[in-house]
């Protein structure tokens, strides 16, 4: 996936290359996948009023599994538990919000990245402007949660505009919806979620595009599976590219994102 593609003025993430020629990797001797996720983390994973483990990475880990008609299970475990989980072959994938970086580069091997967390303004509906350029939000009022990476970038890539920092999200967003400041910088995701709930009361809408420099906001969401796994890695990234080059992907993206965060 490279970007976003935008359908009906959604901007739907997708980071199949579509000049990448996939080929078909030999996993004739995978016979099934165990996933394990983590328990509590909505939208990407939790237990449904049903009972049963649902969310975000569910659904895409059994869609891998139906494109690579292979049976599979998805186990849930605390966040604390999956990477041991996996080290003692409870499973053979963990699919969750493990940051990529240095270190854990160590103790996995990552398949290619199927969702990123961009930074993204929220302003009230007083604010007309339509673009997040330095220029458009020149001299507006940010508020941005202290200390945070969202903080650095919007220092950094907007010294025109009045940051207000704020000891977290929701002394943010109350600022907002008080109309104490005109806009709030964060994670996307977040404010995406807080956007379609009832907190926002309608008040407030995306201004401007997705910002995704990994130095600030992480190299985003991938598959991680044991460092000497490739042929499982090279299955995995096959069928990752095959979601999300079908309706499938964005199916599934809809159904927790009805307000895309890209």
């Amino acid at each position: 996936m490279t970007g976003a593609v935008r359908a009906t003025e959604l901007a739907i993430p997708n980071f199949v290359d579509p000049g990448r020629y996939v080929v078909k990797p030999d996993f004739d001797r995978i016979r099934q996948i165990r996933f394990l996720t983590e328990l509590d983390a909505p939208p990407f994973s939790y237990i449904g009023p049903d009972g049963e483990l649902t969310g975000f990475n569910v659904d895409l880990a059994r869609e891998i599994c139906r494109t690579l008609d292979l049976p599979c299970t998805i186990q849930g475990f605390k966040w604390d538990l999956l990477i041991s989980g996996l080290e003692a072959d409870r499973g053979d994938a963990i699919i969750a919000q493990i940051a990529i970086n240095e270190e854990s580069r160590k103790r996995f091997l990552f398949t290619d990245r199927y969702l990123a967390r961009p930074g993204r303004f929220v302003g009230s509906e007083r604010v007309t402007a339509q673009d997040a350029t330095p220029t458009e939000l020149g001299g507006k009022t940010v508020a941005v949660v202290a200390g945070s990476a969202h903080e650095a970038f919007l220092r950094n890539a907007f010294p025109g505009s009045a940051a207000m920092p704020f000891p977290d999200m929701n002394a943010a967003l109350k600022a907002l919806t008080d109309g104490k400041v005109e806009l709030v910088f964060g994670d996307a995701l977040s404010l995406s979620l807080w956007l379609n709930g009832k907190g926002s009361d309608g008040c407030c809408r995306f201004v401007g595009g997705p910002f995704t420099e990994s130095r600030y906001f992480g190299e985003g969401l991938a598959i991680a599976v044991a460092p000497d796994n490739a042929p499982l890695a090279d299955a995995l990234n096959h069928a990752l590219a095959r979601v999300g080059a079908s309706n499938a992907f964005l199916e599934i993206y809809l159904r927790y994102f009805p307000i895309s965060f890209y």
